[in-house]
This record gives C-alpha cells, structure tokens and sequence, in this order.
C-alpha cells in the first residue's frame, strides 16, 4: 500500500532474517531453561511472531518475514519473550531500530544487544499542541501575562492490554514552580480528541511582593510546558504512562504563538541502563525498501527501453541484459525485471530471448543453466511468482501431513536412535517419497500457463543447439521445475508459503531426505546411485531405480513443456488459502430494507460496540469463506465465494477501532477487524484476489458503517443506498494484481543509478573493443559484449533516462523541502528520519534505499 505524496506514492516494505539469539539470561528456577519466542513489531504494533523454541537459552529461529508496510512508523522491533503457560509471557529484552538507521544494516546480518523492555519507554504516537501567550487585564486594572495551552488532539497512541483510555497532563514547569492541569479521559481510542485549554499565570500581578515574587525566576525562557499521555484503565497497576513531550516557552518568541505538532518521547529516566550481554543478543538481518514512485509519463522513456528487450539483437545489447551485466548480483537486477515483464504480458519472449543467448554459449550440454546466471535467476523468480498457487495445491496438503506426523524417517545408521527401527524409517520415508512423486508427476495440467511456455522454449533451444543428445530437450526443464521449485520448497516449506514456520529438526531431517531423493529422480541422470555421496543414500534410491519413475518423470516434463494449450480443470478439492483468528460482527439488509445486527448486543445499548465483537476463527479456501468459534470446530457461516462483491477497508471511525476491513455480500457485510494492519492487507488482498471475478462485484461502496439512522460517511438515511466510494482493485484476477509496473520502473532506475559507474566502464569497453581487436583488457572481461556497437547505443540511451529521473527526483526533493513545514502533522517536531531528511536533502539524487 502506497502513501500518497502530492503526486508521487511511496511504497516501504521490508524482508528479515530472524536469525538466533544468544545468552539469554536463565530463568531464576532450578530448571533455568527458557521457552523462547521472537515478534517483530512496527512500533509497538505485533506483525509477526515466530515459533516458540522450548527449553534453551540460545534459541535457533531461522525464520524469515517479508510484508509491506502500510503505514508511516518509527521504529522496527523485536521481542524476545519467554512462554509463561499460567501467567502472561513475560518480555525479555527488545531490540529497537529506528526508522533512519535501517540503512546502516541494509542486508548485513548483525548481533544487536537485547536492551530492557519498560513501560516508560514503549512510547509512540504524537500530538498537536497550541500555546498562546497574552496580556490579561485584572478586575482590579492590572496587567498579567498568561499562557493558553491548547490540547487539541493525539493520534497513533500505544494500545496497553487491548485498551487505551487516555488522558493527558499538562504542567508548566520552571525553576521554582510545577503547576498542573489535566485533560478528561477519553475512552476506547486511541486517537483522542481533547481540544481542552488551560490558563497559567506567566508573570504576577503587581501587587505581589519581591518577596514574594522573584521576577527574574519568571523569565519565559526558563519556563516549559510538558504534557504527558497516560492510559487511565489499569484498575490494578495504576495509570501507564503512554508518551510525553517538554515545550520551551522559548518557541513562542516575538509573536507569542506556537502551533505544532510533536511525537511523544520517553521518559528521560525511563529506560535504565544494563551491562552488556546483561540480557543476550539476536542476530538479524533487515532489508528495508523506500520506493518513491512518479506517475506513470515519467518513467515511459526507460519503460519502453526495457520492454524492447527482446527484440534487440544481439539480446546481450538490450538494457534489461545490461541491467544483469552492471549489478553486483544477478538476484537484484532479476526480481524488478520478471515482475515488470509479467506486468506488460512480455516475460516469456524475454526470458526465452536470454535462455537462447546462454545456451547458445553453453559447450557442455551437462552444464547447462548451472549457474547462477541471469536466465536462471529471472526463471525462478518467475516461477516462484507465477507459481506459487501450483505449489499450494500440489505439495500443501502432504507437506501439512509429514509436519503434523512426525513419523521416523532417519535413515543414516550413525543418527539412528535407540528406540528407532531402520527398516520401519525406510518404510516410512519411502511412502512419503512416492506420494510427493506421484502428485508432482500426475499435476502437470494445473502447471501455469507462462511456466509451460518458457519450458517449452527451453525444451526447443537445447534440443537445437545439442541434437546428439536425446535426453537434453528433458533435463534443460528438469533442472528448474525439479531443483528450482519443488526440491527447495519441499526442503524449506515456510519459504513458499506451504507452512508458517520453518520446521523442528526432526521434519527437516525428513523433508531434507525427501528433497534429495526427488531431486534426483527428477534430474533424470545416467547413474543415480553416483549422485549420493551417503551410502545410506544409495542404498535407499535402489526403491525408485526402475524404468517407471523415469517414464514418469519424462511424461509430466513432455505435458508441462507442450507447446498447446489447454483448458485448467478445476480443482474440485478445497484448498486452504489462509486462516487466523480476528473480530467481527456483522449486519443484514431484510426484505424491508431495515438493518438488524445479527451478534447479540450487549443490553441497554442503542448500537453496537467492543462488545459485539466476537472473536472467531476465519478459513479462506478457493470455494468459501467461513469463520468458526475456534480452530477445528464446524463452521458457524459459510459464505461462497461467488457472494463477495467486495472487499474493503473500514474506517475507524465507525467504531473507534483500527485495521477493520468489510466483506460485503448480497444481504449482509461482515465488519472485521484483524490483529494488526499487515494482517489486514494481507485478509483484504487474498479475498480481493480469489472474488476479483464474481460477475455481481460492485462498482461503489460505503467506507464508514451505517450507524444512529445514516452513513456516516455521506450522510444518506436510508440504509440500502448506493455506496458513496469507488470500489478498489477492480482489475481482472491475473498476475497484474500483485504488481506495479511504475514501481518496478522505478526499482530499476535506482539500480541503474547505483551502478552508474559500471554504465561508464562498460560505454570504455565498447570503445576499446570496437578499436582494438587484440586480447581483452582485464578490467572490462566481466562484461558480456557481443556487439560493441548496438551495445554503446543502447548504454547511451540507458544513461540519458536515468540522468533525467535523478533530475526530476532532485527537483522534487527541492521542492518539497521548500514546501515541508517541521512541526506539521505530516512531520512532527521530533521526527528524526525528517531531520535526517533535511541534512541529506542536497547530497542524493534518489530516494530508493
């Protein structure tokens, strides 16, 4: 989701590595271990929590997360809590990385020290404040001077136990004085309205004596306003301080007047300092992206350079190969390309461009697409993309199965434990290696479309270039459906969305041996046995080393790269797209057009609230949407697919609640609220994503709920009319959907800008090469140039579009620090990144990281 900025969006999002951590301290018990688990948070808001690791004090995660983020934050947070089965789970430590030095770690994995987690510095949010000071005369015709401190109101408060009844405090503090005021409590918001004024006398009236007053203790300069946030529904533990923030009347200056808006700040005491390795360390490893993306027409020139890729010849001269050429990695330049050429409906006539140029230059046909080359990287990519429902349906299920077994299948005699049977391990490893080869052999008809048209490709291509060799036309689409994509995703299933969480270490020791084994009888090679460096091994692959599996292996790699088309069958076994546990209630349009809420209402209440909320557990398959009162028992709705007509968000004013979204069907809406705003856009997305082609979706819909006898966000009484918004995502249900072609653009400009410097030494190697047909310089050898010529040209071109984006990002950059005020509600007093901002506004040229 983007943030809209005067005409350019920007896009963040972000991919961690959860490493491990380390010397954490022991539980102050005879057992000492700890049950261990780790969140991430934006600010203080829960997006992701790992698995909980039992009885250790250096627990291994190896997970990884990756979201976008849908909303301005802070900081970027991580927990680590230890499992509590009778009390809450207590926080262990925390590590905070604010918003402006998530550059510092970009893709570098890091120890970071586990600091302490106290309420008085998990602070977030901000408020708006007005100070005004004026003369007053008195009753009795003597002039005073006082300060009108104006609580207006807060926004992004902390929620403290599922609740955030907030009232603020405000003091004007000084030398020899403290005097405090403070606002009413606002209940179940965190986003309060106070607009409340309090009066403090700033200078005495005359009549005060010096020893009674001391004007010079009076001065404004040494007098401040502090204004604290507390949340004032903790009965037991007393009000908990949210935030605050201390005003100088310094700022009022000549005019006496300051309006501004602040982010709340710690306590100066409230974080208390530890010894080093007091509390463990985590190893992470955070890749944070800032896409700031101009409309459409800026981007054409480069745009339409890249998509004429395929077209060029030799391919080695187009810009999408010049792209692979100047980066460090081929990954980098390989993930914006695939999603642009999928985008323009482009990627099989480029990729097929790029696998003929390689293979052409491939002399070994046993070697081909071995490395980690351009070709192979963007058919991965592709493939994981394109790709990654085909997985779902075919390996979810059994991969579901072995997790939750746990059945035996070591087969190493030196690993084997005591209690285990080498021959029942054998058994139970090779059932599940040929269930897992029969349903990838036998789903070749629910292969996507633009797979089996590269692999077809593919298929052509070498059998051209290696006409001896018979089995080459198989093993050039084996090495990627096989190697590529099933063997990692049954090897690392959390990594392709088949399970939430990496495995224990016994189902990966399973999975490990069943990747191995489909590998290589996917790999189709002379002699399997040679391909195991473990006896164990070959000695377990003698069960497959008959002419079946091979015969089996070549009919699914015939069918996938077939050069026609086919209707897909539909798949009439419901398979599970996503589950969670979240809020809703709901509402129903009756015959009459009267609207009664169906969750039983709290008594004596005129609408409904919190309490109407109820939390039930939520199923999304490819044929329904149904929600239970908990896992595993029977649903209690059952919503077909084919009656949604639209998935939108919900706003929070309509019950004072964040990440709501709707689910609106013929007669009734489901109102939902889910546990945090990932989790939200994620629950949006999928079912935008499976009713995108229900034939009755609607173009038109109401943002706000219908509450008190109208809309609350147009006003209209009656209960059954139009909606008042258009609808969102209303493009066909295609791959388009998950991609912005501009974004992508624009990913590729700030890698061309990167790597500007290699743009310049490939133009010097062109020259050389055009002028000089000796041996090649060493320094321009890592470049591939066929044609020195069409490749200078197309460098040329490369290099005016990108020098015109940097112009036009920096102009922006201008212009909006022109525009920025420091201190509005877009960039409060207190914002560092905007600070940050402002120092290094004339050193860049662009904005992505």
């Amino acid at each position: 989701m983007a943030v809209e900025e005067e005409g350019l969006r920007v896009f963040q999002s972000v991919k961690i590595k959860i490493g491990e951590a380390k010397n954490i301290p022991p539980y102050p018990g005879p057992n000492k271990m700890r049950d261990c688990y780790c969140t991430v948070n934006l600010d203080q808001e829960e997006v992701f929590r790992t698995k909980i690791i039992e009885k250790s004090l250096c627990p291994f995660y190896g997970e990884d997360f990756s979201c976008e983020i849908p909303r301005n934050f802070l900081h970027l947070s991580f927990y680590i809590f230890d499992r509590d089965v009778f009390r809450r789970d207590s926080s262990i430590g925390k590590v905070a990385v604010k918003k402006e030095d998530l550059q510092k770690y970009h893709g570098k994995d890091t120890w970071f020290q586990l600091q302490p987690v106290s309420a008085d510095s998990e602070v977030q949010g901000k408020v708006h404040l007005e100070l005004r000071l004026s003369e007053v005369i008195t009753d009795s015709g003597v002039v005073c001077h006082k300060l009108a401190t104006r609580v207006s109101e807060c926004q992004g408060l902390p929620i403290v136990n599922g609740q955030c009844d907030p009232y603020a405090a405000v003091c004007l503090m000084g030398p020899s004085r403290s005097d405090a005021k403070k606002t009413k409590v606002k209940r179940k918001t965190n986003n309060p309205q106070f607009d409340e004024v309090f009066y403090f006398e700033i200078n005495r009236p005359l009549s005060y004596t010096k020893r009674q007053f001391d004007v010079e203790e009076e001065d404004v300069d040494k007098l401040a306003i502090r204004v604290d946030l507390w949340n004032g529904s903790n009965l037991k533990f007393g009000d908990e301080f949210l935030g605050g923030v201390r005003v100088p009347l310094k700022v009022l200056g000549q005019a006496g007047v300051h309006d501004a808006w602040y982010f709340l700040q710690p306590r100066e005491n409230g974080n208390k300092s530890v010894k080093a390795d007091e509390l463990g360390s985590l190893r992470l490893n955070i890749v944070y992206t800032e896409d700031h993306v101009f409309p459409s027409e800026r981007y054409s020139p480069l745009t339409d350079l890249l998509l004429q890729s395929a077209h060029v010849e030799p391919v080695s001269a187009s810009a999408a190969h010049i792209l692979g050429e100047v980066c460090r990695e081929k990954q980098e330049a390989a993930v914006p390309l695939v999603r642009l050429f999928l985008h323009y409906g482009k990627i099989v006539p480029f990729v097929s461009a790029i696998a003929n140029a390689e293979i052409n230059r491939t002399q070994d046909p046993n070697t081909i697409f071995r490395g980690n080359s351009l070709t192979s990287k963007c058919i991965d990519e592709t493939m994981k993309l394109a790709g990654m429902h085909y997985l779902q349906v075919t390996l979810k299920p059994i991969i579901d199965e072995i997790c939750t077994e746990h059945k035996p299948c070591e087969i190493d005699p030196v690993k084997l434990k005591e209690s285990e049977n080498l021959e029942t391990n054998r058994e139970n490893l090779r059932q599940y290696v040929d269930r897992i080869f029969n349903v990838i052999t036998t789903s070749g008809v629910r292969c996507p479309t633009v797979m089996c048209d590269i692999f077809f490709s593919l298929r052509e291509s070498a059998a051209t270039r290696f006409q001896v060799d018979q089995d080459v036309r198989y093993t050039a689409v084996s090495s990627f459906i096989f190697l590529r994509f099933f063997a990692p995703a049954i090897l690392s299933p959390n990594l392709f969305q088949l399970r939430p969480h990496h495995p224990d270490p016994c189902t990966s020791r399973t999975l490990t041996l069943i990747s191995k084994t489909i590998q290589t009888l996917g790999s189709l090679a002379k002699s399997k046995s040679a391909n195991f460096k473990e006896s164990y091994m070959a000695a377990f692959y003698d069960y497959f080393n008959e002419q079946k599996y091979a015969d089996s292996v070549k009919n699914f790699l015939d069918l996938i790269s077939s050069s026609g088309r086919w209707d897909q069958k539909s798949i009439e076994t419901p398979i599970m797209l996503k589950e969670g546990s979240v809020k809703l209630t709901f509402k129903r349009v009756d015959g009459k057009g009267s609207c009664r809420f169906m969750i039983k209402r709290a008594q004596g209440r005129n609408r409904f609230g919190m309490k109407n909320f109820k939390k039930r557990w939520f199923r999304l398959t490819n044929h329904e949407f149904t929600y239970h009162k908990t896992k595993g028992e029977g649903a209690l709705c059952r919503i077909p697919i084919e009656n949604i007509l639209a998935v939108e968000r919900l706003e929070e004013e309509s019950f004072k609640m964040k990440n709501m979204f709707q689910v609106i069907q013929p007669e009734r809406a489901l109102y939902i609220q889910a546990n945090n705003c990932v989790e939200a856009r994620d629950w949006i997305d999928i079912l935008t994503k499976v009713s995108q082609c229900n034939r009755k979706r609607l173009s038109t819909y109401h943002p706000s709920a219908y509450l008190n006898g109208h809309w609350l966000c147009c006003k209209q009484s009656i209960d059954s009319a139009p909606g008042c918004t258009p609808c969102t995502g209303g493009l066909p249900a295609n791959i388009q959907l998950d991609i912005d072609g501009d974004r992508e653009t624009e990913r590729i400009f700030s890698l061309f800008s990167t790597y500007m410097s290699k743009l310049v030494k490939m133009q010097e190697a062109c020259g050389s090469k055009s002028v000089y047909d000796g041996p090649e310089q060493e320094e321009y050898s890592t470049f591939v140039i066929d044609d020195p010529q069409e490749t200078y040209k197309i460098l040329k071109q490369i290099v005016s579009a990108v020098q015109t984006l940097e112009q036009q990002h920096a102009q922006y950059k201008r212009d909006k620090f022109r525009k920025t005020k420091y201190g509005s509600q877009e960039h409060p007093i207190g914002d560092k990144s905007f600070q940050c901002y402002i120092r290094q506004q004339s050193e860049s040229s662009t904005y992505s990281i």
